[in-house]
């Protein structure tokens, strides 16, 4: 319940201060442009609370936290005086039209470099691209553990974030990877993932894992967290029980447990767990039991929860105030090629569109960032700042994009379109958008549903 309530509240911030900032960047530049500006909305439906300044505009708070909007006068709308024809909004040339609809936008992307600077003055923590554990095809090209990633086709990383994107990125274009590390010795060498030979319909969100590559700061002693009540564990494994060995093969992390009892279901019979409990050593017999509801493919489950305790963060990006900014610059220009990137994949078929997300996986995101620290909810801010950015521009009928896709025409053209084409294309605009959320919600129940 705490984190439902907690991502929530998160997303309502988030969403409130990325609305408000976007809408402000239209009321800005509208109000340098002469427009007069009836109403600027945090929500929707009924206001909360609103206040109206001397120029007649109305500022208000709605009951419906989940966007925002700015309302100019427009003749096209309400019946505008004669005295007043000259301060309403279609009444100004196309060229402040244009600037004033890709002022949301815009302000977004000052947004986002904004926190970004602030992110890197605070210093961001995180892990370093440090393999803890190599096999199959990462082993085999040579990598192995201790050996810290510098970059992936010449794309310097930091992070192991950073290389996991850059590692999916070559596998969903079908292109083998050149991997520069640095080993334990402190020798530099080059090697080639051979990212191509992965089968068809891989699960872009494992790409380092199906490469055979665990990080570093994944391999944690495997610490029992929960015991499913009936399961097989249930009496023989308690709360804090750590799991040394599975049928014979030692645990070294707790990123083993799943594939060894998979292993253990698999062969078949019961099998013997090891355990330390208060500082002795105990051998357990447990037979796995077949997961529900699974019909193509068997998984086997022993019903206990494990998690790693989380180590220290080795990894610190962090700038000085002046140094900051043009970081920030560097990591906007690198957030808006991979998103770009991911949607020009998913247009063309080579990424799933179950990259797609919604409100629900923002909220959780958001919580989860929280949780971390400033400098993570600064990053997350910043990253949704930039897609509101990048989806706003996308030319479709009622986002900004789409409004400045009419008034691209209406410069070619030498007269604005006609109210009927209009009129079309925000009926083709509703039902794209209405198509885009409701994959974003399913991808996101689907999210919710274990596996």
């Amino acid at each position: 319940m705490a984190d439902f309530l907690g991502s929530v509240w998160w997303m309502i911030v988030s969403l409130g201060v990325l609305v408000t900032f976007h809408e402000f960047g239209h009321y800005w530049v509208a109000r340098r442009c002469g427009v007069k500006v009836l109403r600027f909305s945090v929500g929707f439906g009924r206001p909360l609370w609103s206040r109206r300044n001397r120029n007649g505009t109305e500022f208000a708070i709605a009951a419906i936290p989940l966007g925002g909007y700015v309302k100019m006068l427009d003749e096209r709308e309400v019946e505008v005086p004669a005295g007043e024809r000259a301060v309403a909004f279609n009444n100004k040339s196309v060229w402040q039209r244009i600037a004033i609809v890709a002022a949301g936008p815009a302000a977004n992307l000052v947004l986002c470099i904004v926190l970004l600077w602030a992110m890197f003055v605070i210093g961001r923590q995180d892990y370093s691209a440090t393999i803890g554990r190599s096999a199959g095809m990462a082993a085999a090209a040579g990598l192995n553990a201790g050996d810290r990633i510098l970059d992936v086709d010449g794309r310097a990383v930091a992070t192991w974030a950073e290389a996991s994107m850059a590692l999916t990125t070559a596998a969903m274009d079908r292109q083998d990877a050149r991997v520069r590390v640095v080993d334990t010795l402190d020798n530099t060498h080059t090697r080639v993932l051979p990212l191509s030979t992965l089968p068809a319909g891989f699960d872009e969100r494992t790409v380092p894992v199906q490469a055979g590559l665990a990080w570093q700061f994944w391999l944690q002693p495997a610490q029992v967290e929960s015991v499913t009540e009936g399961s097989a564990a249930s009496g023989q494994l308690q709360r804090g029980d750590l799991i040394l060995a599975i049928d014979g093969q030692r645990v070294e992390s707790a990123d083993q447990v799943v594939p060894l009892v998979q292993q253990l279901g698999e062969r078949g019979g019961p099998g013997m767990i090891e355990v330390e409990r208060a500082g002795q050593r105990l051998a357990l017999e447990l037979q796995p039991h077949k997961a529900p509801g699974e019909a193509s493919k068997d998984r086997w489950l022993i019903g206990v929860g494990v998690v790693g305790q989380a180590p220290a963060y080795d990894a610190r990006q962090q700038y000085g105030p002046l140094a900051a900014l043009p970081a920030a610059v560097r990591e906007a220009g690198r957030l808006a090629s991979d998103s770009l990137g991911m949607m020009r994949r998913m247009l063309t078929g080579h990424a799933s569109v179950k990259n797609i997300s919604g409100p629900i996986t923002i909220a959780r995101v958001a919580n989860a960032s929280a949780e971390r620290g400033v400098d993570w909810f600064l990053y997350f801010l910043a990253l949704l700042s930039l897609s509101l950015c990048i989806i706003n521009l996308l030319p479709i009928p009622i986002l900004d994009g789409g409004h400045l896709l009419y008034y691209l025409i209406e410069l070619v053209k030498g007269s604005p379109l006609s109210e009927r084409a209009m009129a079309a294309g925000q009926y083709v605009g509703l039902a794209l958008l209405a198509g885009l959320m409701g994959l974003a919600f399913y991808n996101d129940i689907l999210g919710l549903v274990p596996r």
